[in-house]
């Protein structure tokens, strides 16, 4: 384990008792332990800002807070330095092939609209706008800054980003999680938690709803039922083109996330694998999209 992050975990003004620490896994861009004392277990986290990943930790801690005065994710018990506590959730984590199924998927759906529509209420300060076109046009200039072997994508990555982008249109805005990963969803047993919010901002709900079906693999049949939860109807052919297309630029911009940490990254990571494995998703997507909408 890292021994700076040890000392440091044992020299905030929390704990009572002895303390036992051990890593939690998982994390892609925070490095995290759980830290239990006398009294209860907690997840303590460390993480600063990413820039190259819009990642500001400013904006995390707000969203973090306002996710838990929303009802949606646990209490920010400590932050400072980098360094945030919360209490640990004795919970399953969800699998992708979780998602899907009829005992979660309008579950996750109302935590979804939840997070879009209530967390503004609560969220305090300055917030950031996650524009996923955006972000791939950065990414294209950091990789081609840091001369990754990747360059001779981004011309066309940059092409198909453009013809997407126009495809969505005009957007609702709402506050978006951005990172609908099944590993950011627990489950205790009496109710979901949405944790890890790195990526938060507002957004389109296309982003987040592109996202849960790109990130857990929904086949159509799971697709169609998310659409029509989150809706209240099916979409009509408008809608589904345009969320077609946010879902091709979610998965074009986690390719593009995963090949900027294989040239910024430090952590122990097959970034390589990852980048492989999501621009395949992305090829089948797009070319899905292409064949239904030109």
């Amino acid at each position: 384990m890292d021994k700076e992050a040890l000392d440091r975990i044992r020299t905030l003004p929390l704990w009572s008792g002895a303390l036992r620490i051990e890593p939690l896994g998982g994390g892609r861009t925070n490095l995290n332990f759980i830290v239990a004392d006398d009294r209860a277990k907690y997840v303590v986290r460390f993480g600063h800002d990413i820039p190259e990943h819009h990642v500001m930790r400013f904006n995390e801690l707000a969203a973090s807070r306002a996710a838990h005065a929303a009802g949606l994710s646990p209490e920010v018990l400590y932050a400072d330095g980098g360094i945030t506590v919360l209490p640990y959730i004795e919970s399953h984590t969800l699998e992708e092939s979780d998602v899907g199924k009829p005992q979660y998927l309008p579950r996750i759906v109302a935590l979804m609209r939840a997070c879009h529509h209530d967390i503004p209420r609560h969220f305090r300060g300055p917030a950031l706008v996650f524009w996923v076109f955006q972000v791939v046009r950065d990414y294209a200039a950091t990789l081609t800054e840091a001369r990754s072997p990747h360059t001779a994508l981004l011309p066309e990555f940059l092409e198909i980003a453009a013809t997407l982008e126009q495809a969505v249109g005009k957007v609702e805005l709402v506050f978006g999680h951005n990172d609908w990963m099944a590993a950011n969803i627990l489950d205790d047993g009496a109710r979901l938690w949405l944790i890890d919010w790195d990526y938060a901002g507002f957004n389109s709900p296309l982003f987040d709803l592109g996202g849960l079906a790109s990130n857990n693999q929904l086949d159509a049949v799971q697709e169609a039922e998310m659409l029509a939860l989150y809706f209240g109807a099916p979409p009509d052919a408008g809608l589904l083109k345009r969320y077609h297309a946010m879902k091709c630029a979610s998965l074009l911009r986690e390719t593009m996330w995963s090949m900027v940490s294989e040239a910024t990254s430090t952590l122990d990571i097959d970034y390589a694998a990852y980048t492989a494995e999501n621009l395949a998703r992305f090829r089948r997507a797009y070319e899905t999209y292409r064949g239904s909408y030109g």
